[in-house]
């Protein structure tokens, strides 16, 4: 049976430590801020994400850019010198080009390396949502399951990730053209605060609203008691917009209220957080169709 590498881009939001752990190819997005370009390491080499949180709350607007084909092409071919396989997970389609970019690196390697096998999988998810995914892709090599059962297992399971957000500033809403000025302006003066998931297809989409950060909190937690199966057997991963303390509350919160086996809590990166602004925060599991009327 071939070896075989998985490959993801940083916007899986991961440790990166838990990364290594998984033996991930990392390949970096970057983000431009404060008049300089950084690219996103999970080790955060170039930026480290206080700094980027920052800037962000002292109003300096960020860029971000996508992983063009030249990037995969180089990534992947040093894993095929090597005489292994790739099975690469790219963040949702919806929200970036950076699973075209690893489909064409896929077809001009394919005419390079006939004998090798690379799958490039669109993950429809998001932030640590992708990164979830491939902890139990992870977890399935680890096992020694070869690359075309893990691929098929991600493919069958990459909709019953469930992704719960509320954001902190609903202006960064505003600039991604998701919520108009007037719904933000008025948001803002009520308090009102979004509850937001990611869409079968892979889309960033308002569900409901409530006044108050607490309210909205413990919206999620019920939706996620609805829905989440054999939470006993289930990593709970949060991912939070540099509000550590927020992120601490709501994994009480769901600690208290399911038998989950760990929550392992990260900071959402500067590419994801770009769009979505401090004070984010986002929980993720699997669970029942994510379609599933509120």
């Amino acid at each position: 049976m071939n070896d075989y590498v998985l490959c993801v881009d940083s916007c899986c939001d991961l440790p990166d430590g838990l990364a290594k752990e998984f033996g991930l190819e990392v390949l970096p997005l970057s983000v431009s801020i404060g008049g300089k370009e950084y690219y996103h390491y999970l080790d955060e080499r170039e930026i480290s994400i206080k700094e980027f949180y920052r800037m962000l709350r002292e109003h300096k607007l960020p860029r971000t850019s996508q992983i063009n084909p030249e990037g995969f092409i180089s990534a992947f071919e040093s894993i095929l010198k090597e005489g292994k396989d790739i099975l690469s997970v790219s963040l949702s389609s919806e929200l970036s080009g950076t699973f075209q970019s690893a489909l064409i690196a896929r077809e001009e390697l394919a005419e390079r390396y006939p004998g090798r096998k690379i799958i490039v999988i669109d993950s429809k998810c998001a932030s640590m949502g992708i990164g979830l995914l491939l902890a139990y892709a992870a977890g399935m090599k680890s096992e020694g399951a070869p690359l075309e059962e893990t691929a098929a297992w991600i493919e069958k399971n990459k909709l019953k990730v469930c992704h719960l957000f509320t954001v902190g500033d609903l202006n960064h809403l505003k600039r991604g053209g998701r919520l108009s000025s007037s719904k933000a302006f008025l948001g803002t003066l009520l308090n009102v605060k979004p509850l937001l998931h990611v869409n079968n297809d892979g889309k960033l989409v308002q569900t409901q609203s409530t006044r108050g950060r607490c309210r909205v909190l413990a919206k999620m937690v019920d939706r996620m008691e609805k829905t989440i199966v054999q939470p006993e057997r289930q990593f709970i991963y949060i991912s939070h917009g540099d509000c550590w303390e927020d992120a601490e509350k709501l994994k009480r919160m769901v600690s208290e209220r399911l038998p989950v086996k760990d929550i392992i809590v990260n900071y959402i990166g500067p590419i994801i957080g770009s769009h979505s602004g401090p004070d984010t925060l986002a929980l993720f599991y699997l669970g029942n169709d994510r379609e599933v009327p509120y």
